[in-house]
């Protein structure tokens, strides 16, 4: 008996840490995923706890698939937390996503599928960072989408400065909070609190982990240079294709061949350009059509014709176009491969109809350069948002007990 307990120990421990810490890629019949709350404009998957989440993504198969959903809590740092299912949740996952649609009047056919928690089945109970899988009716994992439960427990007064350090005052920008617990004392915080910083949309993008530097009563100072700094970048290309039969400011021409396909003007390289204020969405990007009442089924999706000229020597660099509407990924659909006859880089994408913000980065050795192509500049309007992360001593799982959020519209010296 022993024996047996152990090996089935074993067994669910080889389980859990065979758990990914990063997101599943979904594939190619997936698309246009979006999590965010429901209340909320910013298209970041952060939730506050009670509030309702809301999840939703098209399969281009329209074949009206059945699909189900799991949740699972995980620790600060992604992997999987030793809560047991019943802790975090109320209730039963591993359902079936019931409220789905076809896609009405569309070149491109597709299947619509919306998700919300909490829903009759159950709800989220705890804070902390959360996996929501997707499974198909052979119970295999189809993508996976991270986000986080938050409860504001805590306030996170944040600024953005300029960098300290002159070599990059004119390049970089400095995220600087404090934290405040708003009912009692935080116990020896340089142990039990974690921070988690990122930029824009992207919570893959993130700083981690950074300890207080000092205390004043029970206020803990965050005053970091070199250790919160992100490179500024620039303000975010984009198009806007909700009349798709149009052209505009940035889409060239549109033509029929299966699908809508749009061309957009060619863009260049900003990196030696001055900073022009280009307003944007940070990355992100708003399904629509012109002429329809319900967007989520009746915005049609269109092969997007990005092109990029680049003088400059890419070597064994690759180059990306990248935001919200692909999640960030950095994959073969994302790849822009140069066209020797017209001598710039090209990328076709499929993407649903609407308002979509974009940018180009290099990509080589592991190592993500998203300046290469539109450089650096301390202007560049950008949202940082910090989460502050609490484990005490008996604590079994990270709690997310504070959020501030700041915009680089106002940075400082």
């Amino acid at each position: 008996m022993r024996l047996i307990i152990l090996i089935t120990f074993n067994f669910f421990l080889l389980l859990g840490f065979s758990q990914s810490t990063t997101e599943v890629t979904p594939p190619k019949n997936i698309k246009t995923i979006i999590l965010q709350e429901l209340t909320s404009e910013r298209q970041v998957p952060l939730i506050e706890l009670g509030k309702t989440l809301v999840f939703s993504f098209d399969d281009i198969n329209g074949d009206e698939a059945d699909y189900y959903y799991k949740v699972s809590h995980r620790n600060f740092d992604w992997s999987i937390s030793p809560l047991a299912k019943s802790e975090f949740l109320r209730g039963m996952d591993d359902q079936h996503i019931q409220d789905y649609d076809n896609s009405f009047n569309t070149l491109q056919l597709y299947s619509h599928y919306k998700l919300q928690i909490p829903n009759s089945d159950v709800r989220i109970i705890k804070t902390g960072n959360y996996f929501l899988e997707i499974y198909d009716d052979n119970e295999e994992l189809v993508f996976s989408k991270k986000f986080i439960v938050y409860k504001n427990q805590a306030s996170v007064k944040t600024e953005i400065k300029r960098s300290r350090d002159l070599n990059f005052i004119n390049e970089k920008q400095i995220v600087q909070f404090t934290i405040k617990p708003k009912n009692d004392f935080f116990i020896n915080p340089k142990k039990s609190i974690k921070t988690l910083i990122f930029k824009n949309n992207n919570i893959n993008n993130c700083i981690k982990n950074l300890k207080p530097q000092y205390t004043i009563g029970n206020t803990l100072m965050y005053r970091y240079d070199k250790e919160a700094a992100f490179w500024a970048g620039n303000e975010y290309f984009y198009y806007d294709n909700k009349n798709i039969r149009g052209g505009s400011i940035s889409i060239k021409n549109f033509y029929i061949n299966k699908v809508y396909h749009n061309s957009l003007y060619t863009n260049t390289s900003r990196r030696s350009e001055p900073y022009t204020y280009n307003p944007d969405i940070n990355g992100g990007f708003v399904v629509r059509n012109l002429n329809s009442e319900n967007h989520n089924i009746e915005a049609d999706y269109v092969k997007i014709h990005f092109s990029l000229e680049n003088y400059e020597n890419m070597g064994d660099r690759k180059i990306y176009v990248i935001g919200n509407f692909n999640n960030y990924k950095l994959n073969e659909s994302s790849e822009l491969k140069f066209n020797t006859n017209k001598g710039i880089y090209e990328n076709t994408s499929l993407i649903k109809q609407g308002f979509v913000n974009y940018k180009f980065i290099t990509h080589t050795n592991d190592e993500i350069d998203h300046s290469l192509i539109d450089g650096n500049f301390y202007q560049t309007e950008n949202e940082y948002t910090v989460l502050v992360y609490y484990k005490n001593i008996g604590d079994r799982y990270d709690k997310v007990i504070g959020i501030g959020i700041a915009s680089s519209t106002n940075i400082s010296n």
